[in-house]
């Protein structure tokens, strides 16, 4: 009994020591989320609450939303002090003028390469960035190229959308396809709704 007491304390000591090793070797991923089905941003600002809550340092730019709107995420974020900034104009396939929305995607890009580049952040979310990409607003290598240059080695990126390509998805170090199955728009007609959808 002793010995297996004995044996149990030396593993649940191994356990933290490479508990604590992982926390200091710390090296920031490249992660994903993408495919047809909900849940992408609702992931990515997962995990972005989750590094708040650990005390990292949290920031995120939505290329899609539109700057005059709020979303849950942006509401919440203001009270916990994290910065979420939205620079679209609304979804693109709704856009009224594809040449003004082309431009707030590429003011985002500026804007994301500046929050980068200051190297003061744990967490940077750029969500529904892989839509420049995939729509040829961006070049795709281009932009992988400026990430392995300048992204700090300790700084965990989250891209976020449909269609991510696959360039990308060579690049990054960790990918999540969200698919979709059932769809209550689809199947019964419900509108996105407050506090679950936005």
């Amino acid at each position: 009994m002793g010995g297996q007491c004995t044996e149990w304390v030396c593993i649940k000591k191994m356990k933290n020591e490479n508990r604590q090793n992982s926390v200091q070797k710390r090296v920031g991923l490249v992660i994903i989320y993408t495919g047809n089905g909900k849940g992408k941003t609702t992931a990515a600002m997962g995990l972005l609450l989750r590094a708040w809550g650990r005390g990292m340092k949290v920031a995120a730019i939505q290329f899609i939303k539109d700057k005059k709107s709020e979303y849950g995420e942006s509401l919440a974020a203001k009270r916990m002090g994290i910065e979420i900034m939205q620079v679209g104009d609304g979804c693109t396939w709704q856009s009224q003028d594809m040449e003004k929305t082309i431009h707030c995607a590429l003011e985002g890009w500026e804007i994301a390469k500046t929050m980068i580049l200051k190297n003061n952040l744990d967490v940077v979310i750029l969500d529904e960035f892989s839509h420049t990409l995939h729509f040829g607003w961006l070049d795709t290598q281009h932009v992988i190229n400026w990430f392995k240059e300048n992204k700090p080695e300790r700084l965990y990126l989250v891209i976020t959308g449909r269609n991510a390509p696959q360039q990308l998805i060579d690049y990054a170090d960790l990918v999540t396809e969200m698919k979709e199955i059932k769809h209550p728009y689809k199947d019964k007609g419900l509108l996105s709704q407050h506090g679950v959808d936005y």
